[in-house]
């Protein structure tokens, strides 16, 4: 166990499974026998808004809160809240984010344009790791496993072993959809080891 105190942002759109993803990452901490501290800001979750879920865990932890340049790794489940929250991780901070786009309404209705998110990351950061969540949710045979597959993604850059992963995920998931969960953390661990 470390003394170092993780600092992890989960974020995207209402909807997408953020909050369960930010309770996994703080059940398998615990697990590990960390202090945990989470706090979530849903804002119009329930309209498609913007959610995040701070995580923060270590020996000891004194507040679930992150602040400007703390954040270790950005966990990101929509490209544009990428670039909403990117001030908040820390200059040498990992960013893994879903290469998906949901649309705001401004830009739908043609009073705005989505930016070229990866462009803007490419000149700021080298350490962005990509993996296309809906794809492998296809693969799976549900669409809602994105979310569980990005925790995938992140495991790969936690001390936190696969097989406490797998009894998180047990007791988190509807029994009927462990199968296709696990399967889902298994590809997006799996992909996200690949270069």
């Amino acid at each position: 166990m470390t003394n170092k105190v993780m600092s992890i942002m989960v974020v995207g759109v209402g909807g997408q499974g953020v909050i369960l993803a930010s309770e996994l990452l703080c059940e398998a901490a615990m697990r590990m026998g960390y202090d945990v501290k989470k706090s979530e800001i849903h804002g119009m979750a329930q309209r498609g808004g913007s959610v995040v879920s701070s995580v923060r865990y270590g020996e000891k932890v004194y507040s679930p809160l992150i602040t400007k340049r703390e954040a270790d790794i950005l966990l990101s489940f929509e490209q544009l809240e990428t670039l909403r929250w990117l001030d908040y991780i820390k200059p040498e901070g990992k960013i893994v984010i879903n290469d998906q786009r949901i649309v705001p309404m401004a830009v739908a209705v043609g009073q705005g344009e989505y930016p070229d998110v990866f462009g803007i990351l490419n000149r700021v950061t080298d350490k962005v790791y990509k993996l296309n969540g809906p794809d492998i949710a296809q693969q799976v045979g549900d669409i809602r496993a994105v979310n569980v597959a990005l925790v995938g993604a992140l495991s790969i850059h936690l001390d936190i072993p696969m097989e406490l992963w797998r009894k998180v995920i047990e007791s988190r998931v509807p029994p009927e959809t462990l199968d296709i969960n696990l399967k889902a953390f298994e590809m997006g661990r799996t992909l996200m080891k690949v270069p």
